[in-house]
């Protein structure tokens, strides 16, 4: 296939790419001339994606771990190495949500074991993901794209350790800039509220709860992002692709490093247009 996309011939890992924002941004990547490399806990799941990729499907490599797993990605890595020559893009993005559970709303029990899980997948995730890949970015001054969030700047864009677990990841954002820098570029992509399967801890009962079923509840009603400065801004994470693409692209962002761009529809304008959260108190 002849391809003139702002990333012809490079190679990309992204975890989490069995479904939502992971997805599409594989699927954008490959639309770009680049060959992928999906990771994620469940087959079926990055069988699917790379069904999606049609008649792309020969540059897409289904790795099947745990983003918790040292193990799992440096043989992820190494076999994305082995079957496509190389590692240009990273991009951590494997996650989960909170649900938005208050701190007055749980125990300290239930926020302990909801921190737990999370901080390992959302936080040491990415930690481990950067860990066993960087080697082979630095042979190809590569970078790395984060997926952050809304709630990486910002209140209510989930509970108290969903919050902090992205902003610990805006953090890794500005240290591994410095730390990889001058020969790896490390940025990321504030998403906000994305109509996806992410789901929730499965301590905490969340495990096969989507966050498609909040925006479901949503269906019919009118406006449902007036919240938002841009009225019409898509929940679909096919549209949110862009900014991966832009950071990703060596031809266009090779001055960039330790940034976040906001992909959100403006929420850092003017906040949730929303009550006091502890109102009801």
């Amino acid at each position: 296939m002849t391809t003139t996309g702002w990333l012809d011939g490079d190679v990309a890992l992204i975890t989490g790419a069995g479904s939502g924002i992971g997805r599409a941004v594989a699927l954008r990547y490959l639309r770009e001339g680049a060959s992928v490399a999906v990771f994620g806990r469940e087959l079926d799941r990055l069988q699917s994606t790379v069904e999606a990729a049609g008649a792309d499907a020969d540059r897409v490599l289904p790795l099947v771990g745990d983003v918790r797993s040292a193990d799992d990605l440096s043989a992820a890595v190494a076999a994305t190495v082995e079957r496509f020559g190389k590692l240009d893009v990273l991009v951590p993005n494997a996650g989960i949500w909170d649900f938005n559970r208050s701190i007055s709303r749980t125990t300290p029990d239930e926020i302990g074991a909801i921190y737990d899980e999370l901080f390992d997948i959302n936080v040491k995730g990415y930690l481990l993901t950067v860990s066993t890949a960087w080697r082979e970015l630095v042979k190809t001054e590569g970078s790395i794209v984060m997926t952050l969030s809304n709630a990486a700047y910002y209140a209510a864009g989930g509970g108290p350790v969903y919050t902090a677990a992205k902003h610990a990841t805006r953090g890794l954002v500005t240290q591994l800039a410095y730390e990889l820098a001058p020969k790896v570029r490390v940025n990321g992509v504030a998403v906000g509220g994305l109509r996806t399967d992410l789901r929730g801890p499965e301590s905490a009962g969340l495990k096969d709860r989507s966050i498609e079923q909040s925006f479901a509840k949503r269906d019919g009603e009118r406006g449902p992002n007036m919240w938002l400065p841009l009225h019409d801004a898509s929940t679909d994470p096919d549209d949110s692709t862009g900014p991966y693409v832009l950071l990703a692209s060596k031809r266009n962002a090779s001055v960039i490093t330790g940034t976040v761009i906001h992909a959100d529809g403006g929420i850092g304008v003017r906040g949730f247009a929303t009550a006091a959260g502890g109102d009801d108190l």
